[in-house]
């Protein structure tokens, strides 16, 4: 699969599983936990193929696309808290509900940016799409569970692994 439609598929996955959300009374625990352990195992197999595999190549052949990529690096990393500090709770505890709805918000704003600007430099870039959409794919079943301390890579962020690299 093309790598810009496999994360498309992704968002809408996502945005799907927030409106399910939504959609339950105040007093489903049970589905509300069901549903948040969802959103959050799939925003970590996204977050983990986009900071591993499609921000470097994009990185990589658009230059120009740096402070976006930094941009959506710093994003992934309020989802990142929000998806950590989730895991760990219960729907019965305070502010449950409102950090849902605030992951959700980001993660809205996360898609727009990038499906409207990242999207095209992608396209433009020359990058072979259907060869890192598989690699995306491949890695994407890879990942099992969400991690508890708030990363969702084992070898750090992607800027953490440029920094390392100077």
């Amino acid at each position: 699969m093309d790598a810009l439609k496999l994360l498309k598929q992704d968002h809408a996955d996502v945005k799907a599983l927030f409106k399910d959300y939504e959609n339950l009374g105040g007093r489903a625990f049970a589905g509300k936990k069901k549903l948040v352990d969802k959103i959050c195992l799939e925003l970590t197999k996204h977050a983990t193929i986009e900071e591993e595999i499609f921000y470097p190549a994009l990185r990589a052949a658009a230059p120009d696309s740096e402070d976006q990529l930094d941009e959506a690096e710093v994003e992934h990393a309020s989802v990142k808290a929000l998806v950590s500090q989730l895991t760990q709770m219960d729907p019965h505890d305070d502010l449950y509900d409102a950090k849902v709805k605030v992951l959700g918000e980001y993660v809205n704003h996360h898609v727009k940016e990038e499906e409207s600007e990242m999207f095209t430099k992608a396209r433009q870039s020359g990058l072979d799409l259907t060869a890192i959409g598989q690699q995306m794919g491949a890695r994407k079943d890879e990942v099992e569970v969400v991690p508890v301390d708030g990363s969702m890579m084992s070898g750090g962020s992607a800027t953490d692994q440029r920094s390392a690299g100077r």
